[in-house]
């Protein structure tokens, strides 16, 4: 007998059988969790994120090459407490890491309870400014209050109108926003009437009856969620104040509103970094339109680009780590932070609270079913209807 044969076969077939356990662990799931309000009163925008996330997995798994994305959805019923368990049950079902979350006090307490769990948290739902000055450094977000104050400002400084009234929810990101807009618009010499309201008001008639009486402004803004703006302009559009322009910010100008609430949208503002129906140029942007419109058959809206670009970035993230061996050793949070690319909503590089210090936003108004990009002047893709209202 030859051993030497038979020693030379044992080694080959130890060699194939590392080959093979080396391809199985290679392209093993790498689990996400996604926390996201798919019911309750955040659960139009939570969809929305929901869709972009879906997106994401689909073009990483297809083009990365190598590892291989799945995630993991829990519904946290658009409430803090919900928010908290969702990542907790994430947590135990193997996760590496959570995107998602909608609203700054849900995510406040769904990023700290990640961050106890020594789980990066990535989102674009919250831009209350208190989050990124909690010293966690396993919490990220692509956007922030002062993207969006950037363009309600640039908004009203190219309408050249010199009063405004900010309608306002009393939640902390919403009522920060409001402040901070007050007062870069009175440094500007503009008048500005501030009207606060409780997050459960249902009748706004009052508060727009105020502003047709007393304010008399120029324009209303608006800082607070999809059930408020469609409150507000259901007021407004019953007692018809004299304005020029209805202006919101997050959740407003997207496809979702103009199917759900066609009479309350014509030519009002929101922030959008997209137009409807969706234009893109580059390879990404390509990319995730072809994969969005495969996978839920309609235009993508800004909600579904934030959701997509988050989820890829931590997608990479997750990916330079495990090639590293440091999935389990803090590796994902230590890549997000290194981060500096080009994404769909422009240039992203997180400063050392997590904050990504690029974002700037811009506005979008309805206009015959569709949304046009009108601010700033060299990303439109049409003209302002100004002045114009709803009624």
């Amino acid at each position: 007998m030859d051993w030497n044969c038979i020693i030379r076969s044992k080694l080959k077939l130890a060699a194939l059988a590392l080959s093979l356990t080396a391809g199985v662990a290679s392209a093993e799931e790498l689990l996400v969790g996604a926390e996201i309000p798919l019911t309750g009163s955040l659960a139009r925008v939570g969809s929305g994120m929901n869709e972009g996330i879906s997106v994401a997995v689909e073009v990483f798994n297809k083009t990365n090459g190598k590892h291989t994305i799945k995630v993991i959805t829990a519904d946290d019923e658009s409430a803090p407490a919900k928010a908290i368990a969702a990542v907790e049950k994430l947590a135990g079902q193997g996760v590496v890491a959570i995107t998602g979350g909608y609203g700054s006090n849900n995510i406040g307490p769904a990023s700290d309870a990640a961050n106890k769990l020594g789980l990066p948290y990535i989102t674009s739902g919250g831009v209350d400014d208190s989050l990124t000055e909690r010293g966690i450094k396993t919490f990220f977000r692509i956007n922030n209050t002062a993207g969006y104050r950037k363009a309600m400002v640039g908004l009203l400084a190219d309408m050249k109108v010199k009063s405004a009234s900010v309608i306002y929810s009393t939640k902390e990101a919403t009522a920060d926003l409001a402040k901070d807009v007050q007062k870069e618009l009175t440094a500007t010499g503009m008048t500005v009437g501030m009207h606060a309201f409780d997050p459960a008001i249902t009748d706004f008639k009052p508060i727009i009856n105020k502003i047709r009486l007393q304010d008399k402004s120029e324009v209303i803004l608006m800082a607070g969620y999809e059930n408020d703006y469609v409150g507000i302009l259901r007021a407004a559009k019953v007692l018809k104040p004299d304005v020029k322009a209805m202006i919101g910010v997050w959740s407003l100008a997207t496809p979702k509103m103009v199917a759900d609430f066609p009479d309350l949208m014509p030519s009002v503002y929101g922030t959008a970094l997209l137009p409807f129906p969706a234009e893109f140029k580059s390879a990404d942007g390509k990319l995730f339109a072809d994969a969005y419109k495969k996978l839920y058959n309609k235009e993508p809206d800004y909600l579904g680009q934030f959701g997509y670009v988050q989820s890829m970035i931590l997608f990479e993230a997750i990916a330079r780590a495990a090639d590293k061996g440091t999935l389990k050793k803090g590796g994902v949070a230590e890549e997000l932070a290194k981060t500096d690319r080009e994404t769909l909503i422009g240039r992203v590089r997180f400063n050392d609270k997590g904050d990504n210090i690029n974002f700037v936003h811009r506005m979008g108004q309805h206009q015959n079913g569709k949304i046009a990009i009108v601010w700033p002047s060299d990303a439109a893709t049409g003209k302002m209807n100004f002045p114009g209202v709803p009624w």
